[in-house]
């Protein structure tokens, strides 16, 4: 069995605000901690996949510059994605059809979720993201490019929010849930000695059950929406020829299928962020 494991950290053990869910920076002081609750969350997928028969697990760190996890720490015979630039299907980067089954592990949910810790939607400074003009988020959006593949999407650990958003979109995805958040920046917290094996005894269920799961396929063509919080990163992306501006803060962008249109965006997400540069 063949798993792919993609992470991110604002759903992960013990993590409730910016100054850990960040990168090396002052700002984000207390990001070494993040570090090693993100790899002891990532661990406890691969042994749980492990332990359902998995002979080949490949992990995609996929949150901020995607150099956060400890490679020396991950449990052994496990392969690491990392670094940024050139990922053409971002946070799923590295998956194809020879995988079984894919997870997510610290996925949070999106923008404006109730409750919802650190929510946001999909980069920084983004607003709000249509998939096919129904609101999404990461996980629907990880989920779709597994999908894309032919690749169940058969666990995320997050949140509760974060689960109950993947429950609605996956029936049949198995959740495990971090801690309960009750703000965007408070939250309920288990104990790590809790969330490691919960989270391995949930996804060792579900790779034993990925069979039972069917793919979460977008059907083509793909038409993808994204609202910016500030007019000028939407001047930017509109300056592709492949993209409508639709107001002041909107573009939208189609693609004969999931995939292509995917490929656009992560185009438009680096575009957004050279613009909040100029923007100083």
């Amino acid at each position: 069995m063949r798993v792919f494991i993609s992470g991110d950290i604002e759903g992960c053990t013990g993590i409730v605000n910016w100054s850990k869910a960040g990168s090396p920076s002052s700002k984000h002081y207390d990001w070494p901690f993040a570090r090693r609750m993100y790899t002891h969350d990532i661990n406890a997928a691969i042994r749980g996949a492990k332990a359902a028969g998995a002979k080949h697990v490949v992990v995609k760190d996929s949150h901020n510059y995607c150099d956060n996890l400890l490679v020396d720490e991950l449990e052994p015979g496990s392969e690491l994605i990392t670094g940024a630039g050139n990922s053409f299907d971002g946070m799923m980067h590295g998956i194809d059809s020879s995988f079984d089954c894919a997870m997510l592990v610290g996925y949070h949910s999106m923008a404006g979720t109730p409750n919802g810790m650190l929510d946001h939607a999909l980069v920084g400074g983004l607003h709000r993201f249509w998939l096919n003009g129904v609101e999404a988020g990461e996980i629907a959006v990880s989920a779709a490019c597994a999908g894309a593949y032919g690749v169940p999407l058969v666990l995320v650990s997050s949140d509760q929010a974060g689960c109950e958003e993947a429950s609605a979109a996956i029936p049949e995805v198995r959740t495990y849930a971090t801690k309960t958040s009750l703000g965007r920046f408070i939250a309920h917290l288990k104990h790590p000695s809790e969330t490691g094996p919960g989270i391995e005894r949930a996804a060792r269920e579900a790779a034993t059950s990925y069979k039972d799961i069917p793919p979460y396929v977008t059907e083509g063509p793909v038409t993808m929406r994204l609202q910016f919080r500030e007019s000028h990163e939407a001047e930017l992306a509109a300056s592709l020829p492949q993209v409508e501006r639709v107001d002041g803060y909107t573009v939208e962008w189609r693609g004969a299928d999931f995939l292509e249109a995917n490929r656009l965006a992560q185009v438009v997400y680096d575009l957004s962020i050279k613009a909040r540069v100029l923007d100083g």
